[in-house]
């Protein structure tokens, strides 16, 4: 564990404790798709499976949640059903996460709050769906998910699809670079954007297997340098909505939220659950398979980096 003082607020799952003692492969998987992901109980089933694939892979599961001001590293069964109908969920990153915490209440975790209860208990490698970034019109509102930050500071691996292609994606690049994060394509040397398996922007780094990563990831933590490392893992092939098409029904879904004045912390939401109705179904289809995919590279990776002798 990393942090001594910090561990009284941890409640570690005994599977994920003891494979952490024997240097084992532990994939941290975040909570937000469970409460503000996907309705019940589509939303436990895709959680499980998830979690199966990290098994099938080579490495144990570690869900990380909020529960009565506890962060649970790992959830049991029950815990997971329990949090799968769950009223009252906060929706944790940074800011927000210790007053959760102090305060006893029950909250998921988006991607900068994983990576720091990952990093608390130890783990090393994460993995999501797709990552926030730097929001369209950017220069009025000055949105930017705390992710990016996070990536910078916290030393956890984060596989992911790319980041959704609703946001900024080219200032998403650039602010990561800015702040020194290594972005690495995996077996690509286009940037995925979620939904879809490439975007206009080329990938700043290319690595082809686990092994390689699992190298950097070693030389980076020997070299002394903060943060993590971004490993974007495109969608299947056959699980895709193709740019172009997707291109379509983001610009309808952005249009229709200026018509009806949708705006601030509203507008992800909206155009995320638009998006649902214009596709047919066929986004939440795509965001699962990307997800077990992510879930797949990262028990690799998370094996990799237990199994080498640097």
């Amino acid at each position: 564990m990393k942090h001594d003082i910090a561990s009284r607020f941890l409640d570690i799952a005994p599977e994920v404790r003891d494979t952490l003692g024997q240097g084992g492969a532990v994939v941290a998987l975040e909570s937000t798709i469970i409460t503000h992901g996907m309705p019940h109980p589509q939303n436990v089933a895709t959680a499980r499976e998830v979690e199966a694939v990290v098994r099938a892979n080579g490495a144990v599961p570690a869900t990380i949640a909020i529960i009565e001001g506890r962060i649970k590293i790992g959830l049991s069964p029950e815990e997971l059903d329990w949090l799968g109908t769950a009223r009252d969920v906060m929706k944790l990153s940074r800011a927000d996460l210790p007053y959760a915490v102090a305060s006893g209440r029950h909250g998921a975790t988006t991607v900068a709050a994983t990576m720091i209860c990952a990093h608390l208990a130890g783990i090393r490698v994460f993995a999501t769906g797709g990552i926030g970034g730097v929001h369209q019109g950017v220069e009025e509102t000055l949105d930017i998910s705390a992710d990016l930050d996070e990536l910078a500071r916290t030393p956890v691996a984060v596989i992911c699809a790319g980041a959704k292609a609703i946001l900024d994606l080219p200032r998403t690049l650039e602010y990561l670079e800015t702040r020194g994060v290594p972005v690495v394509g995996y077996r690509t040397d286009r940037f995925p954007a979620f939904w879809s398996r490439t975007s206009d922007l080329p990938v700043p780094l290319r690595l082809d297997s686990p092994e390689a990563m699992a190298s950097l990831i070693y030389t980076k933590e020997s070299l002394g340098l903060d943060g993590g490392v971004l490993i974007a893992n495109p969608v299947p092939e056959a699980d895709e909505i193709p740019q172009e098409e997707m291109r379509g029904f983001i610009d309808r879904a952005v249009a229709e939220a200026k018509a009806r004045g949708v705006a601030g912390k509203a507008v992800t939401p909206f155009l995320l659950s638009h998006l649902y109705e214009l596709t047919g179904g066929r986004s939440l289809a795509t965001n699962i398979a990307l997800v077990k995919n992510n879930a797949a590279l990262a028990a690799q990776l998370a094996a990799s980096l237990a199994r080498q002798d640097f």
